[in-house]
């Protein structure tokens, strides 16, 4: 009875050892991802992307070190600062996962650190243009033979939350989408356009996206039939920015995990995906 007590314990201690590695792995992950952000230039490692044309404007391109046997890309877009090197490293990240990651320029190659030139620029964005440069990175996903997708999926902070959204509800082709507290909607008829799964991302403290709001989407994606999950966290706006004031370790931390296992699941699936049923009417960006 003894020895048998003791295998128990035994096995009991290795069980707790493996989820505090685990929780210690995941940690160390978001811990070592903010440290890229605060490396001066001469320290920081060196982006394994390349800087591509995308139509008539650019993008960073970072690619899997080996090819996933189901062929996944992601279309990154950036927040209102510009194409800047905290996307390229979010780029990086998805390409360590797997996934073909292009984050698309939506500023015209412009990037800058103050809030008022952040804002001009935002304001500056033509719908046109950037419906343009989101059907370009498609096509580019789709046919450029370093990546071929199979299936494609979206993400986007903020400004560029906004736009992944708009992305997917004007590109039924889009299989997953991540929308990290952008501006949503709850009209039907633009949600009729999205043809995959979406992940909502949010803070409960964000009075830019107060939690009305999050719960209309909640709400209308319901309505919509659409595959979705919605998360809020305690955090403010950008809390998934290592550079920004508002950085909140934690929650970057948990909707990473959220991230990675929704694109697995979308884009790389196990068993073949079945498409959604939901309408294929392209609709306009807000």
């Amino acid at each position: 009875m003894d020895r048998w007590l003791q295998s128990i314990c035994c096995l009991l201690l290795c069980s707790c050892g493996i989820v505090a590695n685990a929780a210690d792995d995941a940690l160390l992950e978001e811990d070592s991802f903010r440290k890229l952000h605060q490396l001066i230039a001469d320290q920081a490692p060196q982006m394994s992307g390349t800087e591509v044309q995308v139509g008539s404007t650019r993008g960073y391109l970072s690619l899997p070190k080996t090819r996933q046997k189901t062929r996944s890309a992601v279309i990154l877009f950036h927040e209102y600062w510009g194409l800047n090197p905290n996307i390229k490293h979010w780029a990086d990240r998805l390409a360590r996962e797997g996934h073909a990651a292009l984050a698309i320029d939506l500023y015209g190659g412009k990037m800058t650190k103050n809030s008022r030139e952040a804002m001009t620029l935002m304001r500056g964005v033509q719908n046109n243009i950037a419906a343009r440069t989101i059907a370009d990175a498609l096509r580019f996903v789709q046919r450029d033979e370093r990546v071929e997708a199979q299936h494609v999926g979206s993400i986007g902070w903020s400004f560029g939350g906004t736009w992944s959204l708009n992305a997917a509800m004007h590109h039924p082709e889009i299989d997953a989408c991540v929308v990290y507290y952008g501006k949503t909607t709850s009209d039907l008829e633009k949600l009729s356009g999205v043809g995959g799964a979406v992940l909502g991302i949010f803070g409960k403290n964000d009075p830019s996206i107060p939690q009305q709001q999050v719960d209309s989407f909640r709400s209308a994606l319901k309505k919509a039939k659409i595959r979705h999950q919605i998360h809020t966290f305690e955090a403010g706006h950008a809390f998934a920015n290592p550079n920004g004031s508002r950085y909140v370790a934690e929650a970057s931390m948990k909707s990473w995990a959220l991230v990675r296992q929704f694109f697995s699941n979308e884009l790389q699936p196990k068993k073949p995906a079945t498409k959604s049923s939901n309408k294929k009417k392209k609709v306009g960006y807000r």
